[in-house]
């Protein structure tokens, strides 16, 4: 629920109230700094765990050193749960109601047109999506990512658990992931822009599964052939768990990289050769079908197969193999989309992506 929290429902509610007060040309302006400054503060508080984690080792014997860490890390999110409530007071007392600052008349059709959103049931969804092609692909997209990402992070977690048994390393190896993940992801959103321009849709969508296929083979051949990497693992000082990790940690910084610079600018841009009707109703069908799918999709299929083989490592073979599968399936929906878009509408997106990149 505390991961949800924060990749969910913050989410969700930041980008809902950003649409709501922000026009098109605003949003073109000022939606990539919003990107960049969300990355600048996941690398600030990675180094607050790291710094935290490192003050247990200064405190007297006998001191509870994991809940003196766990107050300081909710100290600091209530103190920013509180700036986010008292900034969004502030907007909501002295900003939407400035003439100046909002154009009313603008405002009040926003609140006449949420009147007439386009809402699908799951079987309304389930038939469109059957009777489009583009749709499919496009869902097809949304699912492979959810549905690998999840299977991954899973997977990984539970080694990171076995390599830092110990609660204070393993909160401050994760504190130095928030750090990596904050300025890879930085430097992918300013080199996303050169991969559109360069190479095309087409290329920057397949970029996110191919770097999660290739260090997931990286990945769980470590996990699943320890004897063979063990010469090589002991030449580095370390062992194929501990690679195992580093390289899972790698994965997941890459591919979370990729899906903020290139697979979620690749997925709205798709929308834009499609007529406002199809564009509304694919939306809502992926919306409604999609997005759970791929969440729960792959939390599903671990636990179906921890029900079979007993426990999470007897099932890391067939996880392996599923991942692979779900990625080439990914892989091939993206090469049938980008063939769906003629090379008018590609040039479009093209333009489109430098504007708002």
């Amino acid at each position: 629920m505390a991961e949800l929290w924060g990749s969910v429902v913050v989410s969700l509610l930041f980008w809902g109230f950003a649409n709501e007060i922000n026009t098109v040309d605003e949003a073109k302006k000022y939606y990539p700094a919003f990107g960049l400054v969300a990355n600048v503060a996941l690398i600030f508080s990675g180094q607050y765990v790291r710094y935290v984690s490192a003050l247990r080792a200064s405190l007297a014997p006998g001191v509870d050193a994991w809940g003196y860490s766990l107050k300081l890390l909710m100290a600091a999110i209530i103190a920013g749960g509180v700036g986010v409530l008292s900034i969004f007071e502030f907007i909501q007392r002295k900003v939407m109601t400035d003439p100046d600052c909002m154009d009313m008349k603008k405002e009040d059709e926003k609140k006449k047109s949420k009147k007439n959103k386009v809402e699908m049931s799951a079987g309304e969804s389930v038939s469109f999506l059957a009777g489009s092609p583009y749709i499919r692909d496009l869902a097809a997209l949304v699912v492979g990512y959810g549905m690998a990402i999840n299977i991954v992070e899973v997977t990984w977690k539970s080694k990171l658990k076995a390599a830092f048994p110990d609660p204070n390393n393993y909160s401050a190896f994760m504190g130095n992931f928030s750090t990596a993940t904050g300025i890879v992801t930085l430097l992918m959103m300013l080199g996303g822009r050169v991969i559109f321009k360069r190479f095309g849709w087409g290329a920057a969508a397949a970029i996110t599964p191919i770097t999660l296929l290739t260090t997931g083979v990286a990945f769980f051949s470590l996990i699943l052939f320890p004897a063979v990497f063990a010469p090589l693992t002991a030449k580095l000082g370390t062992t194929p768990l501990m690679l195992a990790v580093l390289i899972g940690a790698a994965q997941n910084i890459l591919s979370k990289g990729a899906k903020y610079s290139l697979f979620d600018p690749c997925k709205e841009m798709a929308y834009i050769p499609l007529d406002s009707e199809s564009k509304t109703k694919g939306k809502a069908a992926i919306d409604v079908i999609c997005n759970p799918l791929g969440k729960s999709g792959g939390s599903f299929i671990q636990q179906f197969l921890i029900g079979v083989t007993g426990s999470l490592s007897a099932s890391t073979p067939y996880l392996g193999g599923i991942l692979g599968v779900i990625i080439v399936g990914w892989l091939n929906a993206a090469k049938s989309l980008s063939k769906r878009i003629s090379d008018d509408e590609a040039k479009q997106l093209t333009r489109d992506v430098l504007i708002q990149v």
